[in-house]
């Protein structure tokens, strides 16, 4: 009997420590490909892998953002997109936020809907963007920054994403 309640307090703390600790699941290299590779394989795009110099690329340029946590573009030789949360902003999050902008992308036409936003959906998906690096990091603010970037790049005028 005093075994059961032991071992219930344990659990009960360790359920409690779970739930008050931040949580580095979805941050993972593989963890940022299945959630783009998830919404490639949608639309019949191939898989992207994980490029180091690439990566490389987003770690540099997410310290930078790190003081401020500004939603500004590196205007680097890569596809970009950028994601920012007032807390702990996972990975893969961040890349669900960017594929849910597929509801505002119209193939026929390959445009946004009138007032919407759909070009992050687009590079998620672009069939040309094989390669992938991502990197996050926590702002001095308390929020956190979120850069993937793509290569080649994609989004390029006039021609449709897939």
């Amino acid at each position: 009997m005093e075994f059961s309640k032991v071992s219930t307090l344990a659990l009960t703390c360790l359920v409690g420590l779970v739930l008050v600790l931040p949580s580095h699941a979805q941050d993972s290299q593989q963890d940022y490909l299945n959630a783009h590779n998830t919404a490639r394989a949608a639309v019949g795009v191939g898989p992207m892998t994980w490029d180091n110099t690439v990566a490389a690329y987003a770690e540099n340029y997410a310290k930078q953002r790190k003081a401020d946590c500004k939603l500004v573009h590196s205007g680097g030789p890569y596809g970009e997109n950028i994601a920012w949360g007032s807390a702990d902003l996972s990975g893969t999050h961040a890349v669900n936020m960017w594929v849910n902008e597929k509801a505002n992308y119209n193939y026929n036409s390959n445009r946004c809907a009138a007032g919407k936003v759909c070009g992050h959906y687009t590079q998620v998906v672009w069939r040309n963007s094989v390669h992938l690096g991502c990197a996050k990091v926590k702002c001095n603010n308390g929020g956190t920054f979120i850069v993937c970037n793509y290569s080649p790049r994609g989004n390029i005028v006039g021609q449709k994403p897939y």
